[in-house]
């Protein structure tokens, strides 16, 4: 299934319906006076998080949305029917925006959680409603009011409890598939993962947490090289990061450098979240390169560490509950 994390659409509320102007016509009443009905009012455009959801796809297809319009008033005082609200579901951790100012509107982080983007207009008022003392046969009513209609952009930012972040063909694919359900698609070249993917980590029956995998981020990504700017809104809402460094990589510690340097620069607030280290692929090492990398001293010493191998399975475990344990220490 395509991905898509960011797209403009329009919506409208509807148009309150307008006020009626009549009069009683009725067999011995030869005064019946004004009896023209109230307008509809017009239907909201509500926006609706499901947990169902993981895509803003189907918003590709269709941009406009329309609220349906109130009824206008009737004769014999009878007042319009209401227009329907029009609700449209979002996936969870959509941000909505005013497009043209990119002011944030709202943040549906909750499953069922919703939010008016579009208020209906109200129904006009019938002649019934001005009648007076002085004016007993007022030969005007009041239009509906329009609805509110706003062009706004909606941004995804998956919710995740760890994020994992790292270069290219790093092996976080094969890590997220070997902790959890999920079933990225793995090979070996640069950028295999195009789109971000979500596993859940279970660790006892009824404790698990979520894995968000990145694609690949590489030396410029904040400023718009390869895919990660595109994907870097992701881990904005982890809680914790896990860097994965690779193991046979010529300078790991450069990485790990330029890594927490591209977080930083999109967003200084990635570098106050917790993190954890890992090194992958010590399955290829032979033990004297091994301990060569675990002598490598890296500049936040008080990080956890951990040196491991997806693919043989080496200190998987204790992978998993060292995140468990940081997120429990929220």
């Amino acid at each position: 299934m395509q991905f898509v994390d960011i797209v403009n659409i329009f919506v409208k509320a509807g148009d309150g319906g307008n006020g009626h102007v009549s009069f009683r016509k009725e067999k011995y009443v030869p005064k019946g006076g004004p009896d023209g009905g109230n307008g509809g009012k017009g239907g909201s455009v509500i926006l609706l998080a499901d947990k169902q959801l993981s895509t803003l796809l189907d918003f590709r297809y269709k941009r406009h949305y329309f609220a349906e319009n109130g009824e206008h008033g009737m004769k014999s005082l009878k007042t319009g029917r209401n227009g329907k609200d029009l609700v449209i579901k979002v996936p969870l951790g959509t941000i909505i925006k005013h497009t043209e100012s990119d002011e944030v509107i709202c943040d549906l982080a909750d499953d069922g959680q919703t939010f008016v983007i579009a208020k209906g207009g109200n129904g006009g008022w019938g002649n019934n409603e001005f009648k007076t003392a002085t004016n007993q046969t007022p030969r005007f009513a009041k239009p509906g009011l329009p609805g509110e209609e706003f062009e706004i952009t909606l941004e995804l930012k998956l919710l995740a409890d760890v994020g994992i972040v790292g270069y290219p063909n790093v092996g976080k694919s094969t890590l997220i598939s070997v902790i959890s359900a999920a079933k990225p698609k793995i090979a070996d070249y640069p950028f295999t993962t195009l789109i971000p993917n979500l596993g859940m980590v279970h660790i006892g029956e009824y404790q698990h947490y979520t894995v968000a995998d990145i694609p690949g981020l590489i030396e410029g990504a904040s400023e718009g090289k390869g895919l990660g700017i595109q994907f870097l809104r992701h881990v904005e809402r982890t809680k914790v990061l896990l860097f994965l460094l690779d193991s046979t990589s010529d300078d790991p510690k450069r990485d790990y450098k330029i890594l927490r340097s591209e977080l930083k620069k999109y967003n200084p607030e990635m570098d106050k979240k917790k993190r954890i280290i890992c090194f992958s692929k010590i399955d290829a090492l032979m033990p004297e390169q091994l301990e060569k990398i675990k002598k490598i001293k890296l500049s936040d010493t008080k990080t956890p560490k951990l040196f491991i191998s997806s693919v043989v399975g080496e200190n998987i475990e204790d992978l998993k509950f060292l995140l468990w344990d940081t997120l429990k220490g929220e």
